[in-house]
């Protein structure tokens, strides 16, 4: 693996702590959970990109991401929906208007649970 995808890889796992930690307290900010369960998907998606050479743009958009990976790691195929569901997370839920729900962390922080599976199979890493 190269020393990059491997940074990619724990700047993901870091935001995923952040989002698994905050779930634990007494009054959990779910904005924020959703936000770094969305950071964590895209990082790990970058990930896949980069060791595969493949470029990608300075975006937070899933989909273009998803779209780019999904040749590398069918397995994500069965969570476009989900993945794409979070992009909303990494812009617009930082302002004035959107709030997040319990549900909707549950959500998110399931969906990158899955998608941290996915990858340390593709990278033959420990789970």
């Amino acid at each position: 693996m190269k020393n990059i995808t491997r940074e990619w890889i724990n700047k993901a796992n870091k935001d995923l702590l952040v989002a698994q930690r905050e779930m634990q307290e007494k009054d959990p900010v779910y904005d924020a959970v959703c936000f770094h369960s969305q950071q964590a998907v895209e990082k790990y998606l970058k990930a896949i990109l980069q060791e595969n050479g493949v470029y990608f743009s300075k975006t937070h958009d899933l989909k273009i991401l998803y779209d780019q990976c999904k040749t590398f790691v069918p397995e994500i195929e069965d969570l476009k929906e989900k993945i794409i569901e979070l992009s909303s997370y990494a812009v617009e839920i930082r302002y004035p208007g959107i709030e997040a729900t319990d549900e909707e962390a549950q959500d998110s922080l399931q969906v990158v649970l899955k998608v941290k599976e996915i990858v340390s199979k593709y990278f033959k890493m420990e789970n």
